[in-house]
């Protein structure tokens, strides 16, 4: 788990390290970084869960384990204001919703973390105990995208 931790350690300050100039593009390449990397974990268990891949209980446990890390990551720096889609058309889907109402945002990110943590306890455990997992925490995925995501490719 540590390295898992270390490999996604250094991936998101790689591509959050120009963050700290204030680099505002570079602020929306660091948190659809952490989103792709979220987003290829989650298809392992997606994947497992819906028969499209074979269960394998390591490969489960290690993507579930690289879900917790992204959900526990301070993002602070991923989301200064101004850089939602309104302000930077076609830089991002970010809604400005996301700067008006914090406490959802908290909410949603605690749940986050809650079904990952949840999915993380059953990836090893049978491809059941996974599946029963699976619908939290694509639903709190979905709550914040539904929320403070707008459409785009």
């Amino acid at each position: 788990m540590l390295t898992n931790f270390l490999k996604i350690s250094a991936a998101v300050m790689v591509l959050a390290s120009p963050v700290l100039a204030q680099d505002v593009p570079a602020a929306i390449k660091a948190r659809e970084g952490l989103m792709q990397i979220n987003a290829l974990n989650a298809g392992v268990l997606f994947g497992m869960a819906q028969g499209k891949r074979d269960y394998d209980a390591d490969a489960a446990k290690a993507a579930a384990s690289n879900i917790v890390l992204l959900a526990s990551i301070n993002q602070m720096n991923l989301w200064p204001e101004g850089t939602d889609a309104e302000a930077l058309p076609g830089q991002t889907r970010a809604l400005p919703a996301i700067w008006k109402d914090y406490p959802d945002i908290e909410e949603k990110s605690k749940a986050w973390l809650a079904a990952a943590q949840a999915a993380e306890a059953a990836a090893g455990n049978g491809l059941e105990a996974l599946q029963a997992a699976i619908p939290a925490l694509g639903a709190s995925c979905k709550g914040c995208h539904d929320a403070y995501r707008g459409p785009g490719s």
